[in-house]
């Protein structure tokens, strides 16, 4: 059975992409378009560097060993600081310009050797179709800095690996790099969600160590008789307490939060070809197939069959 994270992550077909490392030098600048169902991710390897993102007011500066996430896909500019309104250029040009062809390092930039910023960048793709409360909430981008350091002495390890297999010329070294990179977004999420901010963003529950408690339980087994009395039980606290406190720091009540993820299973199951919509309904916990469409269209907008017959449509386009 998957611990909460992980079981979210997984539910969503979180899929790592390694874009490139690079070998920037002074001047430079890359504008990075947006894109949907995608987090973002830069670790600076060596040097510095600016990342200015859409809608922020204020550019993150990036030291070596610092972990920028873009959760939700903004585009956003990477640059050295020198007059970026004429070094910035679309990525696009940049890889045009720098001959780079999806393998190797992105070499890139002015005559200042000396100056050189590696980067590793890539992505991470979810299902556009599967939704989740805690990736909907994360702030525009997630900085960590000196990361490898404080993910502990095994995501440090993990870095250096990434960094010194992506874009080598080893044999398998890029499907190294990239299965590691899965663990980076991971690490990064359960790093915020633990520090002080989560609670800003009405993600608190997971970091209270009762709500928490009694969120895991509900993962492991989502198609259980849950109600607010039995996910308080979890949690060793009273009914009412349970209720207003998880009100409080999630904005919503247990029991919609519980209905939300149950549908998003119910989802993955109508997905199969093989499966029934008794199998979608016991899926999320539900003894009734009429009680389940009714709910399932409740939260989505649509029916069962509807969704089913959407999903076929959007298969055979491909």
């Amino acid at each position: 059975m998957l611990d909460l994270l992980s079981d979210i992550l997984t539910n969503m077909s979180m899929r790592g992409s390694l874009y490139f490392r690079t070998s920037f030098t002074k001047p430079w600048g890359v504008a990075v378009p947006s894109y949907e169902n995608v987090a973002r991710f830069h670790f600076v390897h060596r040097g510095n560097c600016l990342v200015r993102v859409n809608g922020v007011a204020d550019p993150i500066s990036l030291n070596q060993g610092d972990l920028v996430i873009i959760p939700h896909g903004t585009s956003h500019d990477l640059y050295c600081g020198h007059e970026p309104e004429r070094t910035i250029m679309p990525l696009d040009v940049v890889l045009e310009r720098s001959g780079y062809e999806g393998s190797g390092v992105l070499v890139y930039g002015g005559e200042e050797p000396l100056s050189e910023t590696q980067l590793i960048c890539g992505h991470f793709s979810f299902d556009p179709k599967s939704r989740h409360i805690l990736m909907e909430r994360l702030p525009p981008y997630i900085h960590l800095t000196n990361y490898g350091e404080r993910a502990g002495r095994w995501m440090e390890a993990t870095l250096r690996v990434i960094g010194e297999e992506a874009g080598g010329r080893k044999m398998g070294g890029d499907l190294i790099a990239l299965k590691m990179s899965e663990a980076i977004l991971a690490q990064a999420i359960r790093s915020f969600i633990e520090g002080s901010d989560a609670e800003e963003s009405s993600l608190g529950a997971f970091s209270d160590k009762n709500l928490s408690r009694a969120l895991d339980a509900f993962h492991k087994a989502p198609a259980e008789r849950w109600t607010v009395e039995a996910l308080a039980n979890v949690a060793g606290m009273s009914r009412t307490g349970f209720a207003v406190q998880f009100q409080k720091l999630m904005k919503m009540s247990p029991m919609e939060y519980v209905t939300g993820w149950r549908m998003e299973i119910a989802k993955r199951v109508l997905q199969k070809a093989d499966a029934s919509l008794t199998d979608a309904a016991e899926s999320a916990g539900y003894a009734s197939d009429s009680a389940f469409t009714r709910t399932f269209k409740k939260e989505t907008g649509m029916t069962p069959a509807k969704f089913r017959k959407a999903e076929k449509s959007s298969h055979s386009q491909i």
